[in-house]
């Protein structure tokens, strides 16, 4: 297959798919949840995960006064809720009332989790930066919430028991398919 090489960059999905990811956030009596195509895993030691927000979403804000947010990974059922998320804004309405949410209790935070979701991160703030038009979040995390049998005993997502959401950029969702999984030991392909 030929390679095209392009400086014209336009949106650049090529990073695409990902795993589909909606944000929370608590301040002042206020809540908010929006869907991030742009997060990753930082550090181990520490336990940091990072997040990219544009600073004129509202859930940015709750974030910038609070201190504090979860990252709720949600299944391919939940698609529609990540793009309604996604595609309103929080600011004058109240999303989990008006998608009809519902959360579990968090331990370290006051970010809402979402009961939706396989696995959450309540995090804490460590560092906030802009980058170009948006800004990028490190939150260390706190506390880990995970669904019922939805990992492995090796800690690795169970996909007989849960389809994750993959972002395939353009408004496009997708899941894997486990008899497609293949495991290459680096160890072993390594020493090759």
């Amino acid at each position: 297959m030929a390679k095209l090489v392009t400086e014209n960059v336009g949106r650049f999905n090529q990073h695409y798919p990902a795993s589909a990811v909606v944000v929370t956030a608590q301040a002042n009596g206020k809540r908010n949840a929006m869907a991030v195509a742009w997060h990753c895993s930082i550090s181990f030691k520490p336990p940091l995960y990072g997040i990219s927000i544009a600073a004129k979403r509202y859930t940015y804000q709750l974030i910038a006064a609070s201190k504090e947010f979860a990252i709720n990974f949600m299944p391919l059922e939940a698609a529609e809720l990540i793009a309604s998320l996604g595609g309103s804004a929080g600011k004058d309405t109240d999303k989990f009332q008006r998608f009809n949410i519902t959360t579990d209790r968090s331990l370290k935070t006051g970010a809402p989790i979402l009961s939706a979701a396989y696995a959450a991160y309540e995090c804490k703030l460590v560092d906030d930066k802009g980058y170009g038009d948006h800004r990028w979040l490190v939150g260390e995390v706190a506390a880990v919430h995970t669904r019922d049998k939805a990992f492995t005993a090796e800690e690795v997502l169970d996909l007989s028991q849960v389809s994750p959401a993959l972002f395939m950029g353009r408004e496009l969702y997708a899941t894997t398919d486990k008899s497609k999984i293949s495991k290459f030991d680096r160890e072993v392909y390594g020493k090759r």
